[in-house]
């Protein structure tokens, strides 16, 4: 391949990392990173625009919970499947497919039909992004690097996807403004350019992402049941995979902090959505890079956990007392972002207790998989549990809902309480296991810098379930 700027062609055979030239290394970095952030937006759209969303839709907080419960029962499904697929199917293949039908059920979202349609729209955005799109993220980011390379391109994907989700969250929020008028409109017309964007970038990944020369091992088993009793045998795997619960727990839940600024504190939806948009996407730029090197430097990443699960429960337990006149938006607000970067950072390093736990490589990217399937677990209730006891309240005379929010948050104070304690048995368990020889290099860490999705992708991409990058 003659060396520039050119884009590669899907026309030429196999390309090597070393056939691309820097501008189509980074062109393709900054296609799958800013796509791991947008692609995941139309099911997660209740977290930042939650009131608007519900009433779009014309259904209730607990509708809402349903929606996402769906689509997180689905992805639970699919998260070691999507690496045989990713194991069997080239990059580009998957990218561009994963994309396009995940465009298309975004167009059908839009339509804002009947709430059992929608129920199909979550369960097929669940197989689109998760089966299909999910096992190649972190392994496009490997083929476009080499190994000097690839923990700074790690960094640099962490950014761009905290960057784009901002720039991507800021445009939703002008188009919601701009149908201040009509709820329905705004929606409709959010859902239809997040659409199109992501159309944009299945073509993009049709065109551009070439077919990389060894990533398909024809010969490898995609699947070792060994490996799989061995990871559940141990002890490690068990107590990160709990904390990684109970951390994705009080993580996800945080995102409950924005109806209550509306419902309960009166704010303006202007206000709601702005610290919203902040808390999801702004504080990752920070947040992620900021618990990582905090991790490396006290050098245990549960200890980290302990400390910040402690701080979290603390400041949730704080919305339980605060004042909700009008003039402690504010005040909130600002819990609300710190809120918000402890939760974020604590979940970025949260699978990096299997490292100091001294998993072994050999089951390292099965005890990964395990992890994703366990800690990803609260999607599939914690929305509707949450959704009900809302609504339970209103219905029973809590026109606010004030007393279900206020059970909410102790409900996520309690859950990271509990983080903080898995991460102290397993900071105890570390200490008292003596050292084997297997401990050292396969005990190799995620890079710091990885954000909590790039953490969870590395889950599926490096394990025996998707071995070809490696």
């Amino acid at each position: 391949m003659t060396k520039g700027t050119s884009m590669p062609s899907i026309t030429r055979g196999e390309r090597r990392t070393s056939d691309l030239t820097g501008f189509q290394r980074w062109f393709l970095l900054v296609l799958v990173s800013m796509g791991s952030s947008i692609i995941y937006t139309p099911a997660y759209l209740k977290n930042v625009f939650y009131d608007p969303l519900m009433k779009a839709i014309g259904t209730d907080n607990a509708g809402l919970g349903k929606l996402l419960g769906a689509y997180a029962l689905t992805a639970t499904i699919c998260y070691l499947p999507s690496g045989i697929v990713a194991d069997k199917i080239r990059v580009r293949t998957l990218s561009w497919v994963g994309f396009g039908l995940t465009a298309v059920l975004t167009y059908v979202y839009a339509l804002l039909p009947s709430f059992n349609t929608l129920m199909f729209v979550f369960v097929g955005m669940g197989i689109t992004t998760i089966l299909i799109w999910w096992g190649i993220r972190y392994k496009l980011v490997r083929l476009v690097s080499d190994e000097e390379s690839y923990p700074r391109n790690i960094g640099v994907s962490y950014g761009i996807y905290g960057a784009a989700g901002l720039v991507v969250g800021f445009i939703n929020l002008w188009i919601i403004k701009l149908f201040a008028d009509s709820i329905e409109g705004g929606v409709r017309a959010l859902l239809i350019f997040l659409g199109t964007f992501i159309l944009a970038l299945a073509i993009l990944s049709f065109l551009f992402i070439p077919k990389f020369e060894g990533e398909i091992d024809k010969d490898k088993s995609s699947f070792s049941p060994a490996e799989l009793i061995e990871a559940l045998k141990n002890p490690v795997v068990w107590m990160s995979a709990a904390c990684m619960f109970c951390v994705y727990f009080y993580y996800t839940g945080v995102a409950y902090t924005t109806p209550y600024l509306s419902d309960v504190m009166g704010a303006a939806l202007g206000v709601v959505t702005f610290i919203s948009i902040v808390r999801t996407y702004g504080i990752t730029l920070l947040s992620g890079p900021a618990f990582g090197f905090l991790a490396k430097t006290v050098g245990s990443p549960s200890r980290v956990i302990l400390y910040g699960s402690v701080v979290a429960a603390g400041g949730l337990l704080v919305f339980t007392v605060l004042p909700t006149k009008a003039f402690m938006v504010y005040v909130a607000a600002a819990i609300i972002v710190l809120l918000g970067f402890i939760a974020n950072g604590v979940f970025g390093v949260v699978s990096s207790q299997l490292t100091e736990g001294k998993v072994p490589l050999t089951i390292f990217g099965t005890a990964t998989g395990i992890l994703s399937v366990v800690g990803f677990l609260p999607d599939t209730f914690s929305s509707t549990w949450f959704g009900a006891m809302i609504d339970d309240a209103k219905r029973g005379g809590d026109k606010l809902g004030a007393s279900a929010y206020k059970m909410i948050f102790i409900i996520l104070a309690v859950s990271a309480i509990l983080a903080a304690a898995f991460a102290m048995l397993l900071l105890w368990y570390v200490r008292r296991r003596p050292s084997t020889a297997e401990d050292g290099p396969d005990s190799a860490p995620i890079p710091a810098e990885a954000d909590a999705e790039e953490r969870e992708a590395a889950a599926v991409s490096s394990s025996p379930f998707s071995e070809s990058e490696k």
